[in-house]
Formats: C-alpha cells, structure tokens, sequence
C-alpha cells in the first residue's frame, strides 16, 4: 500500500497523458452506447405481457402501432395522407375507416359501435402499423418522419410517440444537466474549500471517471435514458467525498513533513485509499441493492452507478494528485481562507445539549415514518412529461374526440370459431370503459362477407397462429379503473382460450405497479443488510450498524414522507431507488464520525469528550459533503421537464441535507446515550472498558 502512493507521485505525468489518452475510446463508447427510452421494456421477460409483445414481432411482423387523430380533412385527402403514410420505411399498414369504405361497402354494415369509435363528426381515427417493436430505432425514425408526413390537423398518439419525445427531450437537456451540477458544485467547493483552484481538478479528475463510466457502457449494449440522465450528476454527487478527503489529508501531511510535497502527497494517496476504500464500497452495496430488482431498470442503473464509484475511487487515488502536483503553483497562488468557521463552540454545544437531537427524533419519527409509508405514486409515463409535447398532446386529443386513453390488445388462437370469438368480442363490450373492439368479429357480421375485407386490413388481424383484436378503452394507462377493466377482460378471455393473451400499455403497466411493489421491499431490505454487513467488519461491532443505519433510515422516512404532507405525487421509480441512494451514499457521514469516536475512545477520551472531538472534527467534511452532492442535484431537479428524473434529483438533494443535518443532530446524542452498549458490544474496546473501571474504582477509594 505505502509503495501506491509512492509510484503515483513518480509516475504523475505518465498518468496524466494516459488518463487523456482514454477519454477518446471513452467518448467512442460513449456515442456509440445505445439509448433505451422505454422504460416497460425492462418488464421481466417471462411476465404474459412481454411474452405477447415477443409473439406480436415474431408472428404478425409488427410491435407497435399509433393511433392518427385526423381533424376537419375531407375522406379524399385522408385517403392521400394514408398512402404518403405507408411510404415511410417501416411503417407496413395505415388503417382507417376508408380502409373499408373504398371497397364500396356501406358504411351502415359496419356496426354502429365501431363507425362512432372510428369516426365522430369531423374527426377520424386512423392507425398506423409498423413491422418494429415499440421503442426500436426504425419505429422513433418513422415516427419522426410521420409527423413531417401529415398535416398540421393530425396528431400522431401512442407510447410509440412519447418516447419519441421523450427521447428528444432528454437528449436535449442532459447536457444541461452536467453544465448546472458543475457550476453549482464549483460555486459550493470554491466558497467551502482552502482555494479557488483546486475545485476545478476536482471536477475535472471527476469528470474522466465520468467519461470513462460512460464509454464503458458500450459493453452493455444500452442504457436507459434514466440512468444517462443521472449516471454523471450522481457520480459527481456520490465520489467528491473521495476528492475533499485527498486535499484535506494532503494539507495536514504537507505540516509533517515540512514542506515536502511529493512525501505529503505520497502518504495522502495511502491514506485516502485505505479510508476511501471502506467508504466507497457502503455507496457501491447501495448500487448493487438496485440490481436486485425484477424491473431490471435497477439493474441498468445499479451496474454503471457502481461501476462509476469504482472508477471515481481510481481516479481520485491517481488522477487527482497528478493534476496537484503538477499544477502545484498555480494552486497555491489561488489558496484564501475557507468560509466555514470553526466549528469546536458548536460542536460542545450540540453535545452538550444532545437531548435536542432526541426530542427531534421522538417528535418527528411517527409522522415521518407514516408520511413515507402513505405517499401517492403514479405509474403513468406520460405523467412526467410537459403537455405541450406533440404525443402528449395527440394523446388529449384522442381523449376529447374519441373519449379513449388507452388500447389494449388481445391474442387469441386462430383455431376458435367465429362463433367464439364474436360471444368474447359482445361480453367484452359490455365491460365498463370500453368503447369498441377491432377484430374480425367485429367486421365480419351476417351481411358482411369475409372476403370483403381487406387484405392489409386480415394481415394485421389474423395469421395461421393467432388472431389479434384491438380494444379501445376510456380509462387512462395505470388508474385503478384500467387495472380493473384489465382483470375482468382476463377472465372473460380465460372463458374462451386459457392460452389467450391480453398486452399493450395498459396491462405492462399493471404488471409493473405489481412487481415494483414487491421490489420496493426487496431492494430496501438488501441495501439495509448488505450495509450492515460493511459496518459490521468496518467497526467490528454488532451494535454499530443498528445504531448507524436507524440514524440514516430515519433521515430517509423524513426525505420521503415530506411528500405525503405537501400533496406531491411521485414517480414510482423514486420510492424503490431513493431511500438506498441516500443510504448508501450518506451513510460515510456516520461512519465518518463514528470512526473519529472510536479512536478519541480508544485514545483515552470519555464519552462526553470523544463524542465532542468526533462531532468537531468531522463536521467541516460532512458540511461540504452533504453541500456538494445537494449542489450537484438540487439544480437539475429544478430545471429538468421530465418529471421522473427532477423528482428524482429534488428527492436526492434534500436526502442529502436532511442526512446532513440529522447526522450532525442526531448521531452524537445517539453515541453518548448508547456508548455503554457500543463498549460492551465492540471488539477493540476492552482495554478502555477495563481503564474506566480502573478509574472507576480509584474514586470510589478516594470517597471511602
């Protein structure tokens, strides 16, 4: 370990033209990583809904579909946009009401249920059909060319059409992300730190783990569009603990070994590994928590978040100390006094007055903890989108002409006879909510010949295995009327074909508030034990670990039932991954002062006097800790029009503070009440516990 250090300081220049040297793969990676901005698509594959999907690709060429709501435009020019439509590449089919009208056929033998869900007054209804799944490249770049197709008076629907937008949304503002959280951090470390230099090789030692994080994706293959959003912000959040602790520990050994900086250095890479190292492995059990989600977006997140720890902590040990020593003068020249006063009158006070921390606790610990346990969540993806979006907004059409919100999709064997198939189609119309049924049995009746139906229009609706129909509902994706409209059209379908299979938005929605229910518990209870487990070697202790996570899970119930008393709706993905980011990412400020407990005990110190040191000596570094990872997140949350990641971002920067804060009040009230059970209960304590009992005895002498 001494000789790391050591190697580093002599091979600073090697280091840093090889750190260059790899951002250009790393940026090659980097463009050459996929995007995936549909966030169904990381359903368990083996649920019926994603099986449907598989068998809608595979069997009928096609996995996606948009719904054209068409406004004040004559049948002869709808019929001109359908065939300009059917031109673009991948899109196979455009149906619509002239599909069968301009086979002559009447439109009165259509039943009246289907002419009014495909045609009301002025407004038709078309459906474009594409031979690509719903979140593939082809289908965006259709539907990117559709809309230069059609006129200013259509409006192309569909979860097809919002990940278009929300791809272009996203790529849009993610630079901006970075450039805030970097403005914003730079701002908080140059008014907390000893100069105004040494922040920006923070940032830019950070910023080519950052690149080499997301070049290496590339080995992925993709990534979601959530995890691109905030893999830089919250690896910048998450790992400029790892950079304060290398300047501060360089600052203290340049006084010892007076002056001489590349020895000071030498020792402070030792130092911060052997610390930073324990530290970063409580951020990556966090990580590592998420990837055992059945939503695999945890698992997407969690491999290049931990992935990006491990590489800040590199990065930090070598990257950032050739950058100090290198451009040593330049730094020097910009040092001034940091703003952060001496924090020892606050600490005695705080320590003094630990049943303030304690009252807090007991005052807030209930509602907090109800607060988090009742939040409202939604599940709805267009949700978090603005309303001036063109799919967002097509979508509100289609609900105020054809009062319809969401399409459902049945697949059922092509063995059933018409008969069947038509008693399913009646039961299922007379479910609540639905407007209408597309299929054959819904076209073909005693007076309408089979054969006069249209090729293209058969194509989408049968083949030798399956026949397909569509279902157009009122109610809206992921409310508890669809999930119940879902459920009761299960059960007719299981009347008629036990194998039948029921897809689309609405149902993968279904499936998703299940199984994120169940990961919810899975993944806080990994994060907790996984967490523990590290504390338990780290302080060799089986009381510590109780203590310190209660302290950090009480700051998240607090984090995560404001939203319950302020009447704020959160994305689901928030309550799963928020509550083991914030542990795992703030749980070092506990560890951090619990460890400088420890020694002050050992080193001879009472409860009253370790507890005061830890607090006065730690507090500075969790201050700008917690400081910069609100810095790097508080103004993307603010900026960012995708509600899922500035609902994410707010949450994670006032995680921080309340940590934060909750750490500094709490966590010493906390280790002076329970230090007898911490000695009795920690391996390392017995020769204080023996000299407290020797000092025990002397006075009980001397009173005798």
């Amino acid at each position: 370990m001494k000789g790391f250090g050591s190697a580093v300081v002599k091979l600073r220049i090697p280091i840093l033209i090889i750190a260059v040297l790899l951002l250009i793969p790393s940026a090659i990676g980097f463009f050459n990583t996929r995007t995936n901005y549909d966030i169904l698509t990381y359903l368990p594959k083996e649920i019926e809904t994603m099986k449907g999907q598989e068998i809608l690709a595979d069997d009928f060429g096609t996995g996606a579909f948009s719904l054209v709501v068409v406004e004040d435009m004559k049948g002869k020019d709808i019929k001109a946009m359908a065939a300009k439509m059917e031109e673009v590449p991948h899109v196979t089919k455009v149906l619509w009401y002239g599909s069968v009208i301009d086979i002559s056929i009447p439109a009165e033998l259509l039943p009246e249920r289907l002419q009014k869900a495909l045609k009301n007054g002025d407004a038709t209804l078309m459906m474009a059909v594409y031979d690509t799944t719903m979140s593939s490249d082809e289908t965006m770049n259709a539907i990117e060319q559709l809309r230069k197709v059609v006129s200013d008076q259509a409006y192309i629907s569909g979860m097809s059409a919002v990940v278009v937008d929300t791809k272009n949304l996203s790529d849009r503002e993610v630079p901006v992300y970075v450039a805030i959280a970097v403005s914003l951090c730079l701002i908080i470390l140059m008014l907390t730190m000893d100069s105004f230099l040494v922040p920006v090789f923070f940032l830019l030692s950070i910023g080519c783990a950052v690149v080499y994080n997301l070049g290496s994706n590339f080995i992925q293959g993709e990534i979601s569009y959530v995890t691109k959003a905030l893999a830089a912000v919250l690896q910048l959040a998450v790992t400029m603990d790892y950079s304060i602790f290398l300047w501060h520990s360089y600052s203290a050994e340049k006084e010892v070994s007076h002056g001489d900086k590349k020895a000071a250095m030498a020792a402070a890479i030792n130092e911060t590994l052997s610390s930073v190292v324990g530290s970063s492995i409580t951020t990556v059990a966090g990580f590592v928590a998420l990837m055992f989600m059945s939503f695999t977006l945890g698992l997407d997140l969690g491999i290049v978040m931990a992935k990006g720890v491990v590489l800040g902590v590199i990065c930090c040990v070598t990257v950032l100390p050739s950058m100090i020593l290198i451009f040593d003068k330049a730094i020097e020249k910009t040092s001034h006094r940091a703003l952060i006063p001496d924090m020892s009158k606050i600490s005695s006070w705080i320590v003094k007055h630990f049943y303030v921390g304690l009252i807090l606790f007991a005052a807030l610990i209930i509602p907090a903890y109800y607060g988090q346990a009742h939040n409202d969540v939604y599940y709805n993806l267009d949700s978090s989108l603005p309303k001036d979006l063109p799919s967002i907004v097509a979508n509100t059409k289609l609900e105020e002409q054809f009062e319809m919100n969401s399409t459902h999709m049945v697949l059922m064997d092509s063995k059933l006879s018409s008969k069947q198939v038509k008693a399913f189609a009646e039961e299922v119309n007379k479910v609540e909510g639905v407007k209408a049924t597309i299929g054959l049995s819904t076209l073909v009746g005693p007076t309408f010949p089979k054969e006069l139906i249209p090729k293209k229009l058969l194509d989408v609706l049968e083949n030798e295995h399956y026949q397909l129909m569509f279902i157009l509902s009122e109610y809206k994706v992921a409310t508890d009327e669809v999930n119940r409209q879902c459920d009761t059209i299960n059960g007719i379908l299981d009347k008629y074909d036990e194998t039948g299979m029921l897809i689309g938005e609405a149902p993968c929605t279904e499936d998703l508030i299940n199984i994120t229910d169940h990961d919810f518990k899975v993944v806080n209870s990994v994060s907790i034990i996984l967490v523990g487990l590290i504390i338990i070697l780290v302080f060799r202790s089986v009381s510590v670990p109780v203590l310190l996570v209660s302290v950090i899970e009480f700051a998240i119930f607090i984090n995560l039932g404001i939203p319950y008393y302020t009447h704020t709706v959160l994305p689901f993905i928030a309550s799963i991954v928020i509550g083991t980011i914030q542990l795992g990412s703030t749980v070092d400020y506990a560890i951090l002062m619990t460890n400088k407990y420890r020694d002050a005990r050992i080193g001879g110190q009472d409860k009253v006097q370790a507890v005061t040191t830890a607090l006065k000596d730690s507090m500075i570094s969790i201050i700008v800790s917690g400081l910069s990872f609100f810095a790097a997140t508080f103004g993307v949350g603010m900026y960012s029009d995708i509600d899922m990641i500035s609902s994410l971002c707010t949450l994670m920067a006032r995680g921080a503070v309340i940590s934060m804060f909750v750490v500094i009040l709490l966590l010493p009230a906390v280790l002076r009440v329970f230090d007898p059970v911490i000695m009795r209960t920690s391996m390392g304590f017995r020769d204080v516990i023996s000299r407290e009992k020797n000092i025990k005895k002397e006075k009980e002498a001397q009173t005798v």
